[in-house]
């Protein structure tokens, strides 16, 4: 029994610390990799691939060398990448640290595989715990936090993992002796079955999907704020990560129960699909339902690849009592090679590896081919699709058969335990800010935009507490910022924008320009209302743009119209037509009211964009200060971080802190309100 539970629960450490060393890898390739986008995206790209193939060879590495060697110091590289990215040293040392640790992940994936015919168990756990982790720890992993608990947290994790892998027996979690219920677990000593090959090829695409859309904590959270508002602009929602235990626990029930027989072995399939359609749908109040319906879905379908796996294509059975037995070739030849040294054994050994390696480089060309669609224009909505309609096709494929009796760590016991650890996020998550109008209208407004590149810093750490630093230092009374992620895989799968609200204490609007999850913001320490967005002319550009304007009730019947926004213009291009499409939306917006527009403008004073603003009746408020460079943040040359507005409204103590929070550096400015 021991040995039973310790196999399932090492191969779930293991994916965890493997999810956790690709939260930090993946935005590796932009912000280290890559640099302020002079990097071509086919470089990033192809670096990312690379390490992926590059792994494809170690299934024959394994065959020659046998998977216990291979498993165990691969284990012990990965351990040793995950516990040294705890101390973010930043930089290259980052990069190549979880480079090294990815590609350990890989190699011990394989190895893992060659020994182990039934891995749903421990796959399944290990993405839900990762996904309850994610979500207690407020979308900010440990790696990032780097304190005493992260340190001890992550200690004990690596230290677990360790010793489950250096554990007698483990290695073989796949079928039970004659005689035993087991739960992805073997007794020492036993042979891993034939099967496990489709599973194991879903092993990629399914953390694909759990890290996009079905198990992301921020992409609920996001939902959710889409949900609140009701009218296409996101607001800061209470109980945001509410919905993220009902995800885990319908994903394990889904995972680790008996499918149903006949038709009803499509409801997971036909989940999933919808799910991922209604993802690609890119509209903010469908991203709830999608995470929901995709949890449950990708889940059933592993459960489909399992149940097919356990039966051993018709050589196994269950009896009455829970016991498996044996039937024909399998029962009756004698095992002289010694368990998976059989001829059968190698070639299913070798199988499988191929299988997860093959599966983990669809995770990797799906990522790639998604994000870069946002640097290089094609449509993308088709990749989760198309991934989901991959593990749904693997899935239905797979032989109906007997299921496998839990053993020692029933299902719903493993549910309920990581269901209970999800939980914990919506009960610690901190409260919603609720802005006020104080004692009434203030005479000055402090105003402060800030491109923050998706929360990371120029030494490519994920620096929530230098971007606190450089916009509160302000005291600011509205914050505009460019550039905000709320989901994305390829960053970490962070919600920015909500962890940035709760440490300034400021409630948000978000208004969506790449997809629902990624665009600009406005916070606020005054009650916002009227919020609308204006998509902006994309005129060759691959990212989106859009204009989110609010109005700022200061109390007393005083209102100040506000804008934020990020103009994105082709290469080689100057933004002249999203910048009259804003400064035409803004005027009309503000009707006569004083005005404000503000954000990473991607023009320079004097340019023929800059003049958009101007003609419109917009005033530099940092023109005291020119000139006054904003990027790039360590050396800045270029003005094109910019805050315009009416000429009612008097500007003072223009400045451009410095910090490297970001590759941008945050422009702040006061503004006295005209008289009353």
């Amino acid at each position: 029994m021991r040995y039973r539970q310790l196999t399932t629960g090492t191969l779930a450490l293991g994916v965890v610390l493997l999810i956790d060393v690709l939260r930090v890898w993946l935005p590796g390739i932009i912000t280290i990799f890559g640099q302020a986008a002079s990097t071509p995206a086919e470089l990033m790209g192809a670096f990312a691939l690379g390490w992926f193939v590059l792994a494809t060879g170690a299934p024959a590495v394994v065959r020659r060398v046998g998977a216990r060697p291979v498993t165990l110091v691969a284990a012990v590289v990965l351990a040793v990448a995950r516990l040294t990215l705890t101390a973010a040293p930043g930089g290259r040392t980052q990069l190549w640290l979880a480079t090294a640790g990815l590609l350990a992940g890989l190699v011990w994936l394989v190895g893992v595989a060659a020994d182990t015919d039934r891995p749903v168990p421990g796959l399944a756990l290990g993405l839900a715990v990762n996904a309850a982790l994610h979500a207690v720890l407020d979308t900010v992993d440990l790696v990032w936090r780097g304190d005493w608990v992260a340190w001890l947290l992550s200690s004990v994790a690596v230290a677990l993992f360790l010793l489950g892998t250096a554990q007698p027996g483990t290695a073989q979690p796949g079928t039970a002796q004659p005689g035993t219920a087991q739960f992805g677990a073997a007794q020492p000593g036993s042979r891993a079955g034939a099967g496990g090959a489709r599973a194991w090829l879903l092993a990629g695409p399914a953390l694909l999907l759990a890290g996009t859309v079905a198990l992301s904590p921020a992409l609920a959270l996001s939902g959710m704020s889409y949900l609140v508002a009701g009218d296409g602009v996101a607001r800061s929602p209470l109980f945001g990560l509410a919905p993220v235990p009902v995800a885990v626990a319908g994903f394990l029930l889904a995972a680790l129960t008996q499918p149903p027989r006949g038709w009803g072995r499509a409801y997971g399939p036909v989940a999933l699909l919808a799910g991922a359609v209604l993802f690609a749908l890119d509209r903010g109040d469908l991203l709830l339902p999608a995470v929901l319906l995709a949890a449950v879905g990708l889940g059933a379908c592993l459960a489909l690849t399992d149940e097919a796996e356990a039966t051993r294509h018709g050589a196994e059975a269950t009896r009455p009592d829970g016991e498996t037995t044996r039937h024909g070739a399998e029962a009756s030849r004698p095992d002289t090679d010694g368990g998976s040294d059989t001829v059968d054994g190698r070639r299913s050994a070798v199988r499988r590896g191929y299988a997860v390696a093959a599966g983990m480089l669809v995770f990797a060309v799906g990522a790639v081919g998604y994000y870069s669609a946002y640097d290089l224009g094609y449509p993308n909505a088709a990749v989760p699709v198309v991934v989901a309609g991959l593990v749904a096709a693997v899935a239905l494929a797979a032989r109906p058969g007997v299921h496998r009796v839990p053993g020692p760590f029933p299902p719903l016991r493993a549910a309920a335990t990581v269901t209970a650890l999800a939980l914990l996020a919506p009960v610690l998550a901190d409260e919603v800010p609720v802005a006020s109008n104080r004692d009434g209208p203030p005479e000055r407004l402090t105003v402060v935009a800030y491109n923050i590149r998706m929360g990371f810093g120029l030494d490519g750490r994920f620096d929530l507490t230098g971007l606190t630093k450089a916009v509160d230092r302000q005291r600011p009374d509205v914050v505009l910022l460019s550039e905000v992620d709320r989901a994305w895989l390829l960053n970490g799968g962070h919600d920015t924008l909500d962890l940035l609200a709760d440490r300034l204490g400021m409630p948000y609007v978000f208004g969506p320009a790449a997809d629902p999850v990624w665009g600009d913001a406005v916070l606020s320490r005054w009650p916002v209302s009227d919020p609308r967005t204006l998509p902006l002319p994309a005129v060759g550009a691959p990212t989106g743009a859009q204009a989110l304007a609010v109005t700022l009730d200061l109390g007393d019947g005083v209102r100040t119209a506000v804008v934020s926004t990020h103009l994105q213009p082709p290469p080689g291009r100057r933004p002249v037509v999203q910048a009259r499409a804003v400064a035409d939306f803004a005027t009309g917006y503000a009707a006569g009211r004083p005005l404000v527009v503000a954000g990473d403008l991607n023009t320079e004073p004097g340019d023929e964009a800059f003049g958009q603003f101007t003609t419109a009746g917009l005033v530099d408020a940092l023109a005291a200060a020119r000139p006054l460079a904003t990027s790039p943040a360590d050396d800045p040359r270029e003005q094109i971080d910019h805050i315009l507005v009416s000429p009612g409204l008097i500007p003072s103590d223009p400045v451009a802190p410095r910090s490297t929070a970001s590759d941008h550096l945050p422009v702040a400015v006061t503004l006295t309100l005209p008289p009353r």
